[in-house]
């Protein structure tokens, strides 16, 4: 079983950034960020292997940079030059071959 604790949703106004956080228990092949509005299926945002191999959803490409600190078991999600349409609950996600584990998700509001 791997916990993952996240920080660093609230609330920022169109063109600001945010920084989110995801602290895991343990090691995971891959780490990334979903997000979720209500009554919509929960998307992939980007992720980042152990190896450091990274990809995005291309409607955060060029805005957001995931980056990830193996020794801390921890992932990062920097995001720049938030749109409306960023607005979501974020999850921080972790699996390998066989597991697949969630946060407890993150509010992000982008509004004026």
């Amino acid at each position: 079983q791997v916990q993952l604790v996240e920080s660093g949703g609230g609330l920022v106004q169109p063109g600001g950034s945010l920084r989110l956080s995801c602290v895991a228990s343990r090691s995971t092949n891959v780490m990334g960020w979903y997000r979720q509005v209500p009554g919509k299926q929960r998307d992939v945002v980007a992720s980042i292997t152990s190896g450091g191999s990274i990809n995005y959803a291309d409607s955060v490409k060029g805005r957001f940079t995931i980056s990830r600190d193996n020794a801390k078991n921890t992932v990062y999600l920097q995001m720049n030059n938030l749109k409306p349409e960023d607005t979501a609950v974020y999850y921080c996600n972790a699996h390998n071959l066989f597991s697949s584990y969630w946060g407890q998700g993150t509010q992000v509001t982008v509004s004026s």
